[in-house]
């Protein structure tokens, strides 16, 4: 989706997966892990901006790893860690025989933060704290959703959300259907607007063995018209609703699942570049992360301000340096201003430091596991401040210094 897209008539296709999906059990459990270190520093009085988590999760059958390396308060122990996964794993629906919470083992393989790593991203008397990595992030908004998101990702979360809400709370038939999920949706776009589906693929798991991919296309389908604009599903849109049949053996009994492996899921379904850092399981001392979420929330303040109908914002990092290296905006020739005085605005409307990205978004805080499903933008301002990132407050300011 490159800056000449406008002018042609073209196809985008993004896929988005359940909180059922194996890897994303395992996001689930290792941002369990990074909320639960800021729950129990915050009963100890801890100093939440000296919590270290970067928590790795496997899942198999029967079994999950929690591996890593984190600092924090004394109180956390194997068992309450335990409790975190099984209760996640509860929450997303998983009572099968080859995957179930109350009996599947938990290995757990965390240690102290490397000395090293420590020295680099910590304050001193002489300087401020650093990044804690090298790496490169990017933040995207655009005007194709109500929440600024591109619309084949967003549209395509929002189905598998909506399903998930429905199983749990046994709605219609929806109940017959199992945690684990993935859907794709191809759009056509004309003048650089999402205008028609013209291939709706969901694959997801049921109870009975006896279901046929059509007893699974009539539960399904009145959910998947109901997210979707409604003159988007035409006579011409395909359906590919569990198009190899049969799909009962789901979640991690039926693929190893790893924290980290569906990044483009997370973001924008590959409408924007990504610079290869994961989210999950990681404390907002890591720039992949929390930069990652300053980039969408200046990107999207763009927008807001009505400074463009598409904005790409990099960020660079070098570990133990506080300040971003560089800052590029990109507006895909839809801009009404200037780019590069807009790249001297955003550097000067909001501290991009480690610290002043998390004390800005509110970021030292148990606000994590809600987001490893479903997408970590594109999501509604939580009263508690999680997705803290997705607020418009900027937009005055940045509108004000443009001036």
């Amino acid at each position: 989706m490159g800056s000449d897209v406008s002018a042609r008539t073209f196809y985008f296709t993004s896929e988005a997966v359940s909180e059922g999906h194996p890897d994303k059990v395992c996001d689930r459990i290792s941002d369990e892990v990074v909320d639960l270190f800021f729950t129990e520093g915050s009963k100890v009085g801890l100093d939440p901006s000296l919590i270290r988590v970067a928590c790795e999760t496997l899942a198999t059958t029967n079994r999950i790893v929690i591996a890593g390396e984190t600092r924090g308060p004394n109180t956390i122990t194997h068992d309450l860690i335990t409790e975190r996964a099984r209760s996640a794993i509860r929450d997303i629906g998983y009572e099968q025989d080859g995957f179930h919470w109350k009996n599947c083992n938990v290995d757990i393989l965390l240690h102290e933060q490397s000395e090293d790593i420590a020295q680099g991203v910590d304050a001193a008397y002489d300087r401020e704290e650093g990044a804690g990595d090298q790496g490169i992030m990017f933040g995207y908004a655009c005007t194709e959703t109500p929440d600024l998101m591109p619309a084949p990702i967003y549209y395509s979360q929002k189905i598998l959300q909506n399903l998930a809400f429905a199983r749990k709370s046994n709605q219609r038939d929806a109940n017959k259907l199992g945690p684990d999920a993935k859907s794709q949706l191809s759009l056509r776009y004309e003048d650089g607007k999402p205008t028609s589906v013209t291939h709706i693929v969901l694959s997801t798991q049921h109870l009975d063995g006896s279901m046929s991919s059509e007893d699974v296309r009539q539960i399904v389908e009145p959910f998947i018209r109901e997210t979707l604009p409604p003159d988007w599903i035409t006579e011409h849109t395909e359906w590919h609703i569990n198009p190899t049949g049969k799909f009962t053996i789901g979640g991690p009994d039926g693929d190893c699942g790893l924290t980290g492996r569906k990044i483009i899921v997370d973001t924008y379904g590959g409408a924007s570049p990504h610079g290869g850092g994961a989210f999950s399981g990681k404390d907002p001392t890591k720039v992949d992360r929390s930069a990652a979420y300053a980039a969408r929330y200046l990107a999207k303040n763009v927008i807001a301000a009505n400074m463009a109908e598409r904005c790409c914002i990099q960020l660079s990092y070098a570990i133990g340096i506080s300040r971003p290296l560089s800052i590029n905006v990109n507006l895909y020739d839809t801009g009404y201003v200037d780019e590069s005085k807009l790249e001297n605005v955003l550097i000067n409307v909001m501290n991009l430091s480690p610290r002043g990205i998390r004390e800005h978004l509110g970021l030292n805080r148990a606000i994590y596991a809600r987001t490893a499903a479903y997408g970590h933008f594109g999501r509604k301002p939580d009263a508690d401040g999680g997705f803290s990132w997705e607020r418009t407050d900027l937009a005055s300011a940045i509108k004000a210094a443009m001036a």
